[in-house]
């Protein structure tokens, strides 16, 4: 039995947080139970990535096969101190060398090594989040698209329409919902 990787992608802030909080555990028991997921990787800087940790870790209770991988997009070298901090809440953590000169673009290039690893994306995307600055577009938006091309089964969370789309584009992610 082959096991499956699955990844966090979501926006910085997120609503209905408790709502969303039993949602994402029944979603990833089921990734565990029935899909063979063991690792799950995870981004940073947003409250979404925060979110899926805590119930990922809450599941590693009673899964305790199941891996916690946190792909750094800063810090390309870090102290051992730094690293037996970050293992406190995590597994395992590394930083890509493909995203070392990336500038501006880390999160986005980190977001896409993550996606490229993963057989299921959870994403949690909302159409009306989006920057109010300038005409930049979302790097969660950036992330639900390549995963879309990339043909990835995509567990989208949050509620609106944007669920309804990626079930659409997958038999399989119906399942989750």
């Amino acid at each position: 039995m082959e096991e499956k990787v699955c990844c966090f992608i979501g926006h910085r802030r997120i609503a209905e947080k408790e709502q969303l909080r039993e949602k994402l555990y029944q979603m990833i028991e089921k990734l565990i139970l029935y899909k063979h997921v063991t690792t799950f990787l995870f981004g940073s800087k947003s409250e979404f990535d925060s979110l899926c940790l805590t119930v990922v870790t809450k599941l590693k209770e009673k899964y305790p096969q199941i891996q916690r991988i946190y792909i750094r997009a800063e810090f390309p070298y870090i102290t051992d101190d730094y690293q037996a901090y970050l293992l406190q809440s995590y597994d395992d953590t590394y930083y890509p060398n493909r995203i070392l000169n990336a500038g501006r673009a880390v999160y986005v290039e980190r977001n896409f090594i993550m996606i490229d690893q993963s057989d299921f994306c959870v994403i949690y995307y909302h159409e009306t989040n989006q920057p109010t600055e300038g005409k930049h577009k979302s790097g969660t938006k950036i992330a639900y698209e390549y995963a879309q091309k990339k043909e990835k089964i995509i567990i989208q969370t949050a509620n609106d329409e944007n669920r309804q789309n990626a079930q659409n584009n997958s038999i399989e992610a119906r399942f989750f919902v």
